[in-house]
């Protein structure tokens, strides 16, 4: 059975970083694409990003374009999502995710396997 642990969110001030990890057990890491979403409050679960088990192939929303990375270590079996530049309206709850039916823009129905999700406010 897949695990999915979050970790590193917080509270930042606008315009400051975030670094969220999660950590995968029970899958071959290597072999499988990867993505972040996010839950604000009274609102539906929506994409931020995906890549690919070799990290070839990266999506991004339009949302976070230009502010956010995802990237994978595969030694680690540990996918990121670094955030630059956050605003407001990038707090949330954001989930690991994995068991995607598409990387392209994934809807929640197209994910399998989810994390617990972390916590991420920005303060304005």
């Amino acid at each position: 059975q897949v695990q999915l642990v979050e970790s590193g969110g917080g509270l930042v001030q606008a315009g400051g970083s975030l670094r969220l990890s999660c950590a995968v057990s029970g899958r071959t890491f290597s072999r499988v694409a990867m993505g972040w979403f996010r839950q604000a409050p009274g609102k539906e679960r929506e994409f931020v990003a995906t890549i690919s088990w070799s990290g070839g192939n990266i999506y991004l929303s339009d949302s976070v374009k230009g502010r956010f990375t995802i990237s994978r270590d595969n030694a680690k079996n540990t996918v990121y999502l670094q955030m630059n530049s956050l605003k407001p309206e990038d707090t949330a709850v954001y989930y690991c995710a994995t068991d995607l039916r598409i990387l392209a823009a994934p809807g929640v129905r197209d994910v399998g396997s989810w994390g617990q999700g972390t916590q991420v406010t920005v303060s304005s």
